[in-house]
């Protein structure tokens, strides 16, 4: 028999801040793809500085570790509308960790006047990380890579908050792959996730909070049924 693999300290806090944010809930939750979701996780609720502040920290963390495994980028791209903030943010923490990097977003209609076009910021140039803070689809990815290629540069990853690690839906019909999977696998971006289903699942175990642990069953129940 397998072990179960050993927790990921810093995604193991990163559920914890979420849950205790508010961030991360439990219940009941219609997901896009038409599924009764038993939690839920809205990024938009990063709503204060302090939170912001912390949000940022663990994408600076996840990146700089990724950095010192081999991973390089150049600069930080953050598509309309979550990723603008997150962009903002996260070049900041990662400019006082000594990585200083410029960033760039876009608008989501073209500006007619001032400087014009739809994005703004550093230059796109060179090896381009996307940053959000879930992959749902794809469609957001396939968005900001075609306007990186546009501008010249070269799309390198994507780096997210949460992996929901399960199977993506299209018409209906689940597919047999995760949206990061397809990401990976079919656009060929590498994809780095401050935490996923798994981690929550074992944040659920370890958790001593009668509410929190009772959340655990279904979100297992959740994972193998549509898990990847």
């Amino acid at each position: 028999m397998n072990a179960a693999p050993s927790p990921d300290p810093l995604a193991q806090e990163f559920v914890a801040f979420a849950v205790e944010a508010g961030v991360l809930r439990f219940g009941e939750f219609k997901t896009k793809a038409g599924r009764m979701s038993p939690y839920f996780f809205n990024a938009g609720l990063f709503d204060d500085g302090a939170k912001l502040m912390r949000l940022a920290q663990f994408y600076a963390q996840r990146l700089v570790a990724d950095m010192e495994r081999g991973f390089q980028f150049d600069m930080i791209f953050g598509p309309a509308y979550k990723g603008i903030t997150l962009a903002a943010a996260v070049s900041i923490e990662l400019a006082r960790l000594g990585h200083n990097k410029p960033f760039a977003y876009n608008r989501k209609e073209a500006k007619d006047h001032g400087e014009g076009g739809t994005l703004v910021g550093a230059p796109v140039k060179g090896r381009v990380l996307i940053i959000d803070d879930v992959i749902s689809a794809g469609t957001s990815v396939r968005e900001s890579i075609a306007m990186i290629t546009a501008a010249g540069a070269t799309p390198c990853g994507v780096s997210i908050a949460l992996d929901r690690q399960e199977k993506a839906a299209q018409d209906g019909v689940d597919m047999p792959w995760s949206a990061v999977q397809y990401v990976t696998q079919q656009l060929q971006l590498p994809v780095s996730a401050i935490a996923g289903l798994a981690d929550l699942l074992q944040y659920l175990d370890a958790s001593t909070d009668t509410g929190l642990s009772a959340s655990r069953a279904a979100v297992q129940a959740y994972r193998d049924r549509y898990g990847v």
